[in-house]
């Protein structure tokens, strides 16, 4: 069934979600530097305690936060990719995260 439910966003309050991967929300609103526009935030993932948000820009950075991440939120920044960072994804048992380089074409694997 997949109808609108009515009642709005406050009916799925505190809900445990299994993953989440949106740019845009209340836990995230500080993932942004100011004066940037937020399209430079290219991926966003969550480790599965719910504790970090990592995130890869444009500018090659993998970037991560403690969650839930507001305002001015200060990341731990690691760099290795060239350029854009296209997808970050935390391991199943949230060791290791895993990032993904567009124009370098690379994969690395950084451990916590």
């Amino acid at each position: 069934d997949m109808k609108q439910d009515p009642s709005g966003a406050s009916n799925t309050k505190g809900t445990d979600w299994h993953t989440s991967h949106a740019k845009y929300g209340w836990s995230v609103e500080g993932i942004f530097p100011s004066g940037t526009d937020g399209t430079h935030i290219n991926t966003v993932d969550w480790n599965k305690a719910g504790t970090l948000i990592a995130t890869g820009d444009d500018w090659g950075m993998v970037n991560y936060f403690r969650n839930p991440c507001r305002a001015k939120g200060r990341p731990v920044s690691l760099r290795g990719h060239s350029e854009h960072v296209v997808k970050v994804a935390f391991h199943a048992n949230d060791t290791y995260l895993i990032s993904v380089g567009g124009y370098d074409q690379t994969i690395m694997q950084w451990k916590q």
